[in-house]
């Protein structure tokens, strides 16, 4: 089963945390049920960005990027080439090392 470090987020996870979830779990549905309530306000739909996360080590074991992520991606706060949303970001035997960014944009909560 691999392992996700996720290193510290100010208010997700301010000491950081390693969790563990079988290949085929997406990184967020890994986080939330670790404990660590990632927005995800399209519940984990591909429709929106709140659960942008960059993966620091293990990118290549994930499964390639659809032109819908890549869209989508490109409205997210702090994209890196190796940005992912959390949702589309499939588990493999690979162990993961994500960080959370700092800001994240919800229109549905900033009411736009």
């Amino acid at each position: 089963m691999p392992t996700i470090k996720i290193l510290p987020h100010h208010e997700l996870c301010p000491q950081g945390a390693s969790i563990s979830a079988p290949a085929g779990t997406s990184v967020c549905e890994a986080m939330l049920e670790n404990g660590i309530a990632i927005e995800h306000a399209c519940d984990m739909s591909c429709a929106c960005t709140t659960c942008h996360v960059i993966v620091r080590e293990g990118f290549a074991s994930l499964g390639e990027l659809d032109e819908t992520e890549e869209d989508l991606l490109d409205r997210a706060w702090g994209l890196e080439p190796q940005s992912r949303l959390g949702c589309q970001a499939i588990l493999a035997q690979q162990d993961l090392v994500v960080e959370i960014p700092k800001y994240t944009i919800n229109h549905a909560r900033e009411n736009h």
